[in-house]
């Protein structure tokens, strides 16, 4: 470490020039020996210094070059690391042997693939829902915008277990908090693959149709209301479990808020209309 920090104002920030400094110094020592020897005895061999600089300088390159080549898994393994330390996805490290650089590959494969499983789970909890297990409020968005793009056909359905906090206060926070997951589980099951399902907070959902008409979700949504209004194994002895839905359409991610609004509306609608109801919006 003391040669490495006596040697640091030799090109700060490119260790690797420093390297090739030295080496370039220590290949020319013998030549001018040699010249330094001549001057002193006086004794001056031109042609022996001419064949010495001429098999030193091709053989100084050709070893820089080598060395260059050397270091290069090092420079490698550096921007790799800073990769995985910002978050982002590191490609395929090479694999090295047993040897300093080898054990330093090795450390960067292990340190990428610890920090890619921690961003994994860091984005799986921020974009879960714990309870349920969809797509959190923040996961929803996230892949709406992926989903929605310009001139999309698609609707937004908010979806609301009807007395929920009743059930709540009645049977228990354990209680609600199974319903919860049963019901997210059949609106999950209850939709195509390509359709997005989350929990947009407490007792409410929300479910994304791309490419889809209004009847159509219209007519998806009356089946799972139909389904979970009559599933004998969501029915209590003393309360029936049924959702109200509002739905809008969406034609891309800058109209999403809008669309949330218009579905909230029609899903308030469905309430006050009596709940256990699908109600599209009127407001496009």
């Amino acid at each position: 470490m003391r040669f490495y920090q006596a040697t640091t104002f030799l090109f700060p920030r490119r260790y690797e020039w420093r390297i090739l400094l030295v080496c370039f110094a220590a290949v020319l020592v013998p030549p001018l020996a040699c010249a330094a020897y001549q001057a002193a005895t006086g004794q001056w061999q031109p042609e022996i210094l001419l064949v010495l600089l001429g098999a030193t300088l091709p053989s100084a390159a050709l070893g820089l070059a080598a060395i260059r080549a050397l270091l290069r898994p090092i420079e490698t393994a550096t921007q790799m690391l800073r990769a995985a330390q910002a978050g982002e996805r590191v490609g395929p490290v090479p694999v090295g042997n047993a040897d300093l650089v080898g054990r330093l590959l090795h450390g960067v494969t292990v340190a990428a693939s610890e920090s890619a499983a921690r961003i994994e789970r860091l984005v799986e909890t921020t974009e879960r829902d714990e309870l349920t297990g969809l797509r959190s409020r923040r996961g929803f968005l996230d892949s709406a915008r992926r989903i929605l793009t310009d001139d999309s056909n698609g609707v937004l359905a908010m979806v609301d277990i009807d007395r929920f906090q009743a059930i709540n206060d009645r049977f228990g926070h354990a209680t609600g908090d199974a319903l919860l997951r049963e019901v997210a589980l059949r609106l999950d099951h209850g939709v195509r693959r390509s359709d997005l399902v989350g929990r947009w907070g407490g007792e409410e959902f929300a479910i994304l149709f791309p490419d889809t008409l209004l009847e159509e979700a219209r007519v998806v949504m009356e089946r799972l209301r139909a389904s979970i209004a009559l599933d004998p194994s969501l029915q209590g002895d003393e309360w029936p479990v049924t959702f109200s839905c509002g739905l809008a359409p969406v034609r891309s991610f800058a109209q999403l808020d809008h669309a949330t609004r218009n579905a909230d509306g029609a899903l308030y609608a469905a309430k006050n209309g009596g709940r256990n109801r699908v109600q599209i919006s009127r407001d496009d």
